[in-house]
């Protein structure tokens, strides 16, 4: 595992943290480009994975694990390194692992060159990555790609010139398709502000789909940064999303460096607050969207969607087109939900004297079940918050922005 850290501050000392928007158009063979400096972390921008200045083959992240008591960065330089990093989530969210398998294959090219058979080596370790979080399309979306761009160069340096410069490629994208989802999700913000008045939005949200699982921006939080940048009143209700709780450690501390009033709550809270009229929409992110609208996303999505439906509160789900299974219809059996280990379950992390500690809630006799996902059908979907705009959750509407897929891609 890396053990090469940057430490930047700890629980004693709070981090400083506040997003800035900052745009840069350059011409780039007659197109411009989009380039975001990220969130400001003490006077410095970052993203959550990047490939450090210099001539050294490795991949720097935010290892997520620590926070919100800690950040730290750690260094990448192999393809099993990024696999654990992974699988282990040091890096999660959806754009975040894309991203990541990205680079990775960055540096599986770097160590197929070194073998005496450059395909099988490549095709061997695209494996080990995809096969790290099953149910994160991104992660495999990312892998297809760069094993494409290989194919289409013969020679091996040029192999690794170009994988190289397509994880680039695409952690750039995630960061301008999460920047317009903003663009196009803050228009539902302003629309209940304007029947509101002064009272702020509140707005629900589940497990992390922000800054930390993307490169940058996030999906389900770029509209909210977005309002509240644009003097928007919001309020936010996160939920804790157990069992490892991403909403209270991630999203919570996420919206309190950028300044936006939340309240964090338990899982089982949400319905409450829905029937009570304290929550005006719920936006979540997700980890795979069918062609036909279903949702793939973290385990308790479901039932907000369900308690969003009987209390008549819109429903929307933020994505980067990157996040659509286009092969997958209304046949949701193929569909891999992980499973994950059950101490995640019988134990909980938090902060005790000052240092992190794992604390066991449950018999040691007791079973334990930790499935990562679940679906929430299209039908309880309001709509989705894309790049190119909001559409149904259906296959026309959905097409309708994404013409290009009518035929699936394989």
């Amino acid at each position: 595992m890396p053990n090469n850290f940057s430490i930047v501050t700890f629980a004693s000392k709070q981090v400083q943290v506040r997003k800035l928007f900052v745009l840069v158009l350059i011409v780039d063979s007659g197109s411009y480009k989009f380039i975001h400096q990220g969130m400001l972390v003490d006077g410095q921008f970052f993203r959550t994975i990047w490939i450090p200045e210099g001539d050294e083959i490795l991949l720097r992240i935010i290892d997520q694990r620590g926070l919100p008591f800690c950040f730290e960065t750690a260094d990448l330089r192999t393809v099993e390194e990024v696999a654990d990093a992974i699988g282990d989530m040091w890096v999660r969210g959806a754009g975040c692992i894309g991203a990541t398998a990205g680079y990775g294959m960055w540096l599986a090219a770097c160590e197929a060159a070194a073998s005496t058979d450059f395909s099988a080596s490549f095709s061997r370790l695209a494996e080990v990555l995809r096969r790290t979080r099953p149910t994160a399309v991104n992660l495999s979306w990312a892998v297809d790609r760069q094993l494409r761009v290989a194919s289409a160069i013969s020679d091996i340096a040029g192999k690794i010139a170009a994988v190289r410069s397509n994880a680039v490629k695409i952690a750039d994208e995630d960061v301008a398709a999460c920047r317009s989802i903003g663009e196009h999700g803050v228009h539902l913000f302003r629309d209940i502000s304007e029947l509101k008045g002064t009272a702020a939005v509140n707005v629900l949200t589940h497990c992390n789909a922000g800054w930390l699982a993307f490169v940058d921006h996030g999906s389900a939080t770029a509209p909210i940064y977005r309002a509240h940048d644009a003097g928007i009143p919001v309020h936010v209700w996160v939920d804790e999303t157990r069992p490892r709780n991403q909403g209270a450690r991630l999203t919570a501390w996420e919206l309190g460096k950028h300044g936006v009033p939340h309240t964090v709550i338990t899982d089982n809270a949400g319905g409450h607050l829905m029937r009570t009229g304290q929550v005006d929409l719920v936006v979540t992110g997700t980890d795979r969207t069918t062609r036909t609208g279903d949702v793939v996303n973290k385990i308790g999505t479901y039932l907000k969607a369900l308690a969003a439906g009987d209390c008549g509160i819109p429903f929307y789900v933020a994505l980067p087109s990157s996040s659509f299974d286009w092969s997958a219809g209304d046949d949701l059996v193929d569909i891999p939900i992980e499973e994950r280990s059950g101490n995640e379950v019988s134990s909980i992390e938090g902060l005790c004297d000052g240092d992190q500690a794992s604390v066991r809630l449950v018999p040691a006799d007791s079973p334990v079940a930790n499935p990562a996902f679940d679906v929430t059908p299209a039908r309880l979907v309001t709509g989705l918050i894309t790049e190119r705009g909001i559409c149904k959750a259906n296959e026309e509407s959905i097409l309708g922005l994404f013409p290009e897929k009518n035929l699936t891609e394989l």
